[in-house]
């Protein structure tokens, strides 16, 4: 079987791109194939490759590729989460899938339509441009229809009360394209975007104990990747600034499934990232997001409350400038001396060794 290795510019990591096709179906034996493959990526140099993409052409005749999103969480090479989503790891799919054939050759203008298992989500990757190794693209999270505002809020209320370490803290969940707690930093004694920025350890517990307050109170498991967490407040430059947690620890920007849920979250009303955007004056258009590691932007696209739709809903959301640099490809068993180093060589361009 053939591995690929794709990177998406502000991902905590590369994604391991996997033929869905030559793969169980059934999650537990799945799940043993996959512990195999962490652990010759594991071997060539490569543990810190935590997300993994499995990828088909699509049998839906509104969709070109059907995408899985399966989260590796670290520890032990069997620990995975297969509740949510990932949108770097749907472009690093895109780029893969085109370079193996499953897709026809990428070319500015054409557009891949995803249809993502987790979470039925449907996925619009434009692209934008073609490089010899690396593609950019316009990246859109479209509804086949409006989406209550309502549907979006896992709890029923733009804002919910968790209690962590003895603290009760205000949060706002909301779920599109992935479920993410956002939370005002200076409730947690962060004053502004300079302070969230140089904030470490002390801020990433409190986060991570608020997340897991966030998934008791879903129901899921607090040792899971989901739901993800963010602080956000006024940007220093207008917009928003935000600082979110991965897998493990904080995130070099922020996740592509965050930046859009925080650009919905900011349009419903109520939520902790609507005041923030009403204090920040950001308006109801592009919206602006800073970073640690870059700036991103998002256009969330609603119907408010009053029209038609009710309390308001959401139509689509889009993120653009977002560009994957393809890394490699190898077989995975068996492996060859030769093929570790060709996987070693791969995930040097990451970083790693």
């Amino acid at each position: 079987m053939i591995g690929h290795l794709a990177y998406a510019a502000g991902s905590p990591c590369p994604t391991f791109v996997l033929d869905a096709a030559r793969l169980p179906r059934e999650d537990t034996a799945l799940l043993g194939h996959l512990t195999e493959a962490r652990r010759y990526l594991t071997s060539a140099g490569g543990a810190h490759v935590l997300k993994i993409a499995l990828v088909e052409p699509s049998a839906h005749p509104m969709f070109d590729l059907d995408y899985r999103f399966v989260q590796a969480l670290p520890g032990a090479p069997d620990l995975f989460d297969l509740r949510g989503s990932c949108g770097h790891s749907v472009l690093a799919a895109v780029v893969a899938a085109a370079r193996c054939g499953m897709l026809p050759r990428l070319v500015p203008g054409a557009r891949v339509r995803v249809r993502v298992r987790n979470n039925g989500d449907s996925v619009v990757c434009e692209v934008d441009r073609v490089e010899r190794d690396a593609v950019g693209f316009t990246v859109t999270f479209v509804q086949p229809r409006p989406v209550p505002f309502t549907d979006l809020l896992p709890t029923g209320q733009a804002r919910t009360v968790l209690e962590a370490n003895g603290q009760r803290v205000e949060v706002s969940l909301v779920s599109s394209a992935n479920t993410y707690a956002f939370v005002d930093a200076r409730s947690l004694r962060v004053s502004d975007q300079s302070a969230l920025f140089a904030a470490d350890g002390e801020l990433l517990q409190r986060l991570e104990a608020l997340r897991g307050a966030a998934a008791r109170r879903l129901g899921w498991p607090t040792g899971g990747a989901f739901p993800k967490i963010a602080a956000v407040l006024p940007g220093e430059d207008g917009g928003v600034a935000a600082r979110a947690l991965t897998v493990p620890g904080w995130h070099p920007t922020i996740a592509l499934t965050g930046a859009v849920c925080l650009g919905t979250a900011a349009r419903i009303p109520g939520t902790v990232p609507w005041r923030i955007t009403r204090e920040a004056e950001a308006g109801d258009g592009l919206l602006d997001i800073t970073t640690p590691g870059g700036r991103a932007a998002v256009t969330a696209v609603v119907s408010l409350p009053g029209t038609d739709d009710g309390d308001g809903a959401l139509l689509w959301s889009s993120v653009a400038r977002k560009r994957v640099t393809f890394q490699g490809s190898f077989a995975l068993a068996p492996l060859s001396h030769l093929q570790f180093e060709e996987v070693a060589q791969c995930l040097a361009l990451s970083g790693a060794i």
